[in-house]
């Protein structure tokens, strides 16, 4: 089925109750459905897959939450590649689940609507957790929240990237009365295809004016591999090491943070970026001739003594 400029998030309304109802409806239907005339859907490159239950899914479209969920359609060939959703009695493709024909949509844009709560869904759920997220070096996210506080990056028709809050004084999960002590940048990332273009700058800039007026934000521990050393977004520059060299004034304020983010949960994170290139440029000085005390002892001096620890926390 072809959507001439129309796009789910554009037309997506009603109660999502009730498309997740249909979707059951439609569901039970295709089980009863004979296998010898299966209907066929036809992805965009002209693949045609069958629609059978072997093929289709229901899926948690937030955490904690099992009882709200997603019709996903998945590639016969490779059940961890998802080809389509279903809403609105219809199945869409994932690339056009995230565009919009809506030239509003430009920038980054607070998600409110059920309809850009598909869109992040799509973009953390599938599009990086089961179609980019191949690496061992990257992060896992899990669905978010249905009140996540987040935003995502529109650029020219397409949701390309998206960022998620962590807002002070929010619960730090479901099991606990402990409440957040500081804005948390919790998930951040960008499309494989937009990326090197400095959108995980520009989300971080984002994220910092957002809170002018709060003396310190934190951004998730473990910070991942991407964001340190810019595989997601920068080339050969820490994402974090080039937002802080540009905005010198943010340095004291960004933290690398473990919930709820007390001070004996923080490590500034130039600090700790200045630190580790002064360990690294040690290294680099370290002769390859040296003998093996000498490796063994350098491989001790590099720990931080914990008054160093001590300085990082309190910076």
């Amino acid at each position: 089925m072809q959507h001439d400029r129309v796009y789910l998030v554009d037309t997506l309304a009603g109660d999502p109750k009730f498309l997740q109802a249909d979707a059951e409806t439609y569901y039970e239907k295709l089980l009863k459905k004979s296998s010898s005339t299966p209907d066929i859907f036809s992805i965009p490159g002209g693949q045609k897959v069958k629609l059978e239950d072997s093929c289709v899914c229901f899926v948690p479209l937030y955490r904690n939450n099992p009882t709200c969920k997603m019709l996903l359609l998945t590639d016969p060939q490779d059940k961890e590649t998802v080809l389509a959703v279903y809403l609105n009695q219809s199945w869409w493709p994932v690339e056009d689940v995230v565009k919009t024909a809506d030239p509003s949509r430009d920038g980054l844009i607070s998600v409110q609507t059920f309809g850009e709560r598909i869109v992040l869904f799509v973009l953390n759920y599938i599009i990086f957790g089961m179609l980019e997220g191949s690496s061992a070096n990257d992060a896992f996210f899990l669905p978010h929240s249905a009140t996540e506080c987040a935003k995502i990056l529109w650029r020219d028709g397409e949701a390309v990237a998206f960022y998620t809050v962590k807002m002070k004084g929010s619960l730090c999960d479901g099991t606990t009365s402990q409440c957040y002590l500081l804005p948390v940048l919790d998930t951040i990332f960008v499309q494989r295809k937009y990326r090197r273009g400095g959108l995980g700058m520009k989300m971080l800039h984002d994220f910092c004016q957002s809170f002018v007026a709060e003396d310190a934000l934190g951004i998730s521990c473990p910070i991942s591999a991407a964001m340190y050393q810019g595989k997601s977004f920068d080339v050969e520059t820490s994402v974090c090491q080039k937002f802080l060299q540009t905005y010198p004034e943010e340095q004291k304020r960004l933290w690398e943070v473990e919930a709820p983010g007390d001070w004996s949960q923080r490590v500034n994170i130039w600090l700790k970026i200045q630190m580790e290139s002064a360990l690294s440029e040690t290294a680099h000085l370290t002769s390859p001739e040296d003998d093996e005390g000498s490796q063994v002892e350098y491989a001790q001096s590099s720990k931080p003594k914990q008054s160093d620890a001590d300085q990082m926390n309190k910076f």
